[in-house]
């Protein structure tokens, strides 16, 4: 009976100690610069699936998503134009998603692989987090041409920094 009693407590221990080392982002801060023409933005209504796991890295997931209709550069004409059709659309697709399909960790630096979702165009793509106490904060480049959204003719013109600011819990 001991026995058992000893194995029931550690199972209990084990999920309650693993229960704890899952982290989830509370919330979020994205901000973009389109580098060409040096225009800074933010996009807000995130939401998240995400759960993270520091322990066991690969086994962390993340999924979230912000609302198109936020996009704001501290210019509202420029921000209406870009929720319109030509650009973002946000009438057809209100959400920009990313749903990762691994995540690795290497020294300091947290790889997180997977797509990323604008404007119904789906495309691979991979961020590099940094771990600052209770925040990760990540960073892409990417190309709005390839999403659909042709500020620039040129490809090389239309590049992006992305920046995500997670606050976890």
């Amino acid at each position: 009976m001991k026995f058992q009693i000893a194995i029931v407590l550690f199972i209990f221990s084990n999920f309650v100690a693993k229960a704890q080392n899952n982290i989830q982002i509370s919330s979020a801060e994205v901000s973009f610069v389109f580098v060409n023409n040096d225009v800074e933005g933010t996009l807000e209504g995130f939401t998240s699936e995400s759960v993270m796991d520091f322990d066991q890295i690969e086994n962390s997931k993340f999924k979230g998503s912000v609302k198109v209709e936020t996009i704001s550069t501290g210019n509202s004409i420029r921000n209406w134009s870009l929720r319109r059709s030509k650009y973002f659309d946000a009438d057809n697709f209100p959400e920009i998603v990313f749903e990762s399909s691994s995540v690795q960790q290497d020294g300091d630096i947290i790889t997180v692989n997977g797509q990323l979702t604008i404007k119904d165009v789906t495309k691979d793509i991979n961020f590099r987090f940094e771990r600052n106490d209770k925040q990760l904060v990540g960073k892409t480049s990417l190309y709005s041409s390839d999403y659909g959204i042709n500020i620039k003719s040129d490809r090389e013109k239309n590049k992006v920094l992305v920046k995500l600011v997670f606050q976890l819990k």
